[in-house]
C-alpha cells in the first residue's frame, strides 16, 4: 500500500524544464557589461537603468547594481558559474582570455579547468568541448 508522503515523494510539486536566468549583483553594472560583452561575446538582450539582461547562447544572464547590501563578488551568493563554448581549445581560450588582461586559474588535479573572475570578483568558469 502507497502512502500519502509515498505519492507526494514520486511527484514533484513544479517540474522544472531549464535555467531561464542568473542573476549576479555588480558593482558597476556598464563595466560588467562591457566585460561580458568584450571578453565572453555575450549580446545584451535588454537593459535599464542600473541593469542589464544579456543573451549567453539560449539562456538570459542578468547583471544587477548593487545596493551595498549584497556581498558582491566574494562568493557568498553564488561559487561559480559556468558557460559552455561551442569551439576552440583551452590553450587558444587560455591565450584570448590572457590578451585581455583576464588571470586564468586551472582546478587542482585538471590543470585543463579554465576559472577566471569578472571585474566583481564572481568566479567564472569555460567548459570546452575537447
Amino acid at each position: 500500500m502507497t502512502t500519502t508522503a509515498e505519492k507526494t515523494a514520486a511527484k514533484p510539486a513544479v517540474r522544472c524544464s531549464g535555467i531561464d536566468h542568473v542573476v549576479l549583483h555588480v558593482k558597476d553594472p556598464a563595466r560588467s557589461v562591457r566585460f561580458y560583452v568584450d571578453v565572453l561575446g555575450m549580446e545584451v538582450k535588454h537593459a535599464g537603468s542600473g541593469y542589464a539582461f544579456l543573451r549567453c547562447g539560449e539562456q538570459l544572464f542578468g547583471l544587477f547594481g548593487s545596493d551595498g547590501t549584497e556581498d558582491v563578488g566574494r562568493g557568498a551568493e553564488l561559487s561559480h558559474l559556468a558557460f559552455n563554448v561551442d569551439k576552440g581549445t583551452v590553450a587558444a581560450i587560455r591565450k584570448a582570455l590572457a590578451e585581455r588582461g583576464v588571470e586564468v586559474s586551472g582546478r587542482r588535479g585538471d590543470p585543463d579547468c579554465i576559472y577566471f573572475s569578472d571585474p566583481d570578483g564572481h568566479r567564472l568558469q569555460i567548459v570546452v568541448p575537447e
